[in-house]
């Protein structure tokens, strides 16, 4: 299946989703060789720098930090970036290539991992640890520590419209307009609600509906199909 052809912008639950149906035939895997359609794909290093570095690498793990996917390779990390459009997904080096495949990594199984973005705005990135791209983000709403408590603080602190303050990935990671949307009519908040005015019950209500619409779009594989 592939997911993000132009339908939704893929948020939490639909990367979280990606990154589960790739693991089992990426971990384990070396990369083989590299084919760059469009080198603007490739955000960071330079593409030539990239297939030199990339290849011979072993995936180790596939994970998520907000909307990306994090390949964690035997010296590097990998990241993608999805935006509007793109899809990630893993088929035969035989299967005909769609003409959005920018990127694509041949893994040492003749397998191929294809990004395909049909509206360019995916990136791609390759460095030494993923909290260089990462670092930034703020906490991940399904986390342990990401606590109702911790959330009303954050809350109280900021003096911004609800919708545009979750939407902030540096005070919440992965949220979209999907489930931002789905959590604050859950929770029956009105999105320009001031943060700073939530009641404290109000607070551990959109805590609870934010950690249940991601729960729900998880479950259900997310919406972008």
């Amino acid at each position: 299946i592939h997911a993000g052809q132009g339908h939704t912008m893929p948020e939490l639950p639909e990367v979280e989703t990606r990154v589960r149906q790739l693991r089992a035939p990426c971990v384990g895997r070396s990369i083989r060789n590299t084919h760059i359609g469009w080198p603007r794909q490739i955000d960071r290093p330079s593409p030539s720098v990239f297939t030199k570095r990339i290849c011979g690498q072993r995936i180790t793990e596939v994970r998520r930090r907000g909307k990306f996917l994090v390949f964690q390779l035997s010296e590097d990390a990998l990241l993608f970036h999805l935006r509007m459009s793109g899809d990630l997904y893993v088929t035969a080096e035989s299967t005909t290539v769609d003409k959005y495949a920018h990127t694509i990594l041949t893994l040492d199984n003749f397998q191929q991992l294809r990004f395909s973005d049909p509206r360019k705005f995916g990136r791609v990135y390759l460095v030494r640890a993923a909290e260089e791209i990462t670092a930034r983000l703020g906490p991940e709403p399904l986390s342990k520590r990401f606590t109702s408590n911790r959330f009303a603080s954050s809350l109280a602190k900021r003096k911004r419209m609800l919708k545009p303050l979750l939407l902030d990935q540096s005070f919440l990671a992965g949220m979209g307009n999907i489930y931002t949307d789905e959590a604050l009519h859950l929770a029956g908040i009105h999105p320009v609600t001031r943060s700073d005015m939530l009641t404290p019950a109000q607070a551990r209500l959109l805590w609870r509906s934010l950690r249940r619409v991601l729960r729900d779009g998880i479950q259900n594989n997310g919406a972008s199909i």
